[in-house]
């Protein structure tokens, strides 16, 4: 699928770029060419040193900011494919700054979508988060935008030969900033600082969202927001399955939090078809044959008034499996004292 081609990806020096440069060289050993774009030089040269022999003849290391849409149109010189990872993510500093949220996170989708559409791209596909599905802090209202930019550029790109799709997941497993990394820094003090009890959230491997993206730009007919079917896990299984011994202390849900994470609401189930391993929402402008959609996919439509959220969620992970994940994905050197 991806041999003889050149991609791009946005914000490439990130725990998902680089699961994804990596990926791609060791299942697609005739790519033309990877180009992580990124605005950090330290980043992209600690990630140089980790590519793998030879690799320097198809990796290539563009400084740039999606922001910047003249740089940008000088990177997607050749391209064929984009993944859009970049973004500003962390909650606090989103609602801090929130201007400089904004110009990244929706003026930077759009200026990526305005130059593969006068790129000649071929295909574009944006990552999403769960926080995007009924928004309530500046990080998920500013992706929700994001989201819709991109399923509506395929209503303006005209008779170019491009599609744009979207991908929705949860908590990246081991990700920078969030909660698994977190805890296991913390528990070298002997004590876990949890927001709430109750509190859930999906999960999904850095291994798996790749995956996905990569089912994604194979399948994609234009449109899609995909939303894969994962397990959901709770905060304190979390504590439990890092620190067992430590001290934990419940010191509240931060500004711009939820108890649980969504990824379709009931709104969104009018618009939702489900698959065997995920959910497709539909964009609000029909682009093509649904029902065609669904015969090529085996798929059916949602019950009206279906939701996808963690706290209701049919699959759970044990502190074992936690634990099992963690030495696979996080830190192969973890363990837990008997």
């Amino acid at each position: 699928m991806l041999n003889y081609k050149s991609i791009l990806i946005t914000g490439g020096t990130g725990s998902f770029g680089k699961k994804f440069v990596t990926t791609i060289l060791e299942t697609y050993p005739e790519i033309e060419r990877l180009v992580v774009y990124s605005r950090d030089e330290l980043k992209q040269y600690e990630m140089a040193q980790c590519m793998p022999e030879g690799s320097e003849r198809k990796v290539r290391f563009f400084i740039g900011d999606v922001r910047d849409k003249e740089r940008l149109m000088r990177a997607l010189e050749g391209i064929d494919i984009v993944i859009h990872a970049a973004a500003l993510k962390q909650v606090p500093a989103c609602e801090y700054n929130p201007f400089e949220a904004i110009k990244t996170n929706i003026i930077g989708a759009q200026n990526v979508i305005e130059s593969a559409i006068d790129k000649g791209i071929k295909k574009v596909v944006a990552l999403s988060t769960d926080k995007a599905a009924a928004p309530i802090n500046l990080y998920g209202a500013t992706k929700l935008c994001s989201d819709k930019l991109f399923v509506a550029a395929n209503n303006y790109k005209g008779k170019r030969d491009i599609k744009f799709s979207v991908v929705r997941y949860g908590n990246v497993m081991g990700s920078r900033g969030s909660v698994i990394p977190f805890f296991l820094e913390k528990r070298q003090e002997g004590l876990l600082p949890i927001t709430d009890e109750q509190m859930t959230r999906f999960n999904i491997t850095l291994q798996d969202g790749v995956e996905l993206v990569l089912y994604a730009l194979e399948n994609m007919w234009g449109g899609e927001i995909f939303v894969p079917k994962i397990p959901s896990y709770r905060i304190t299984d979390i504590a439990d399955a890092i620190g067992p011994k430590c001290q934990k202390n419940i010191v509240g849900i931060r500004p711009g939090e939820k108890l649980h994470e969504e990824m379709i609401t009931t709104t969104d189930s009018i618009n939702t078809l489900e698959f065997e391993k995920y959910f497709v929402i539909l964009p609000s402008i029909p682009l093509w044959n649904i029902d065609d959609f669904i015969e090529a996919f085996k798929g059916k439509r949602c019950t009206q008034g279906f939701n996808y959220n963690s706290g209701s969620n049919s699959e759970w992970l044990s502190v074992e499996q936690i634990r099992t994940l963690i030495s696979e994905h996080v830190d192969p050197d973890f363990y837990v004292e008997a």
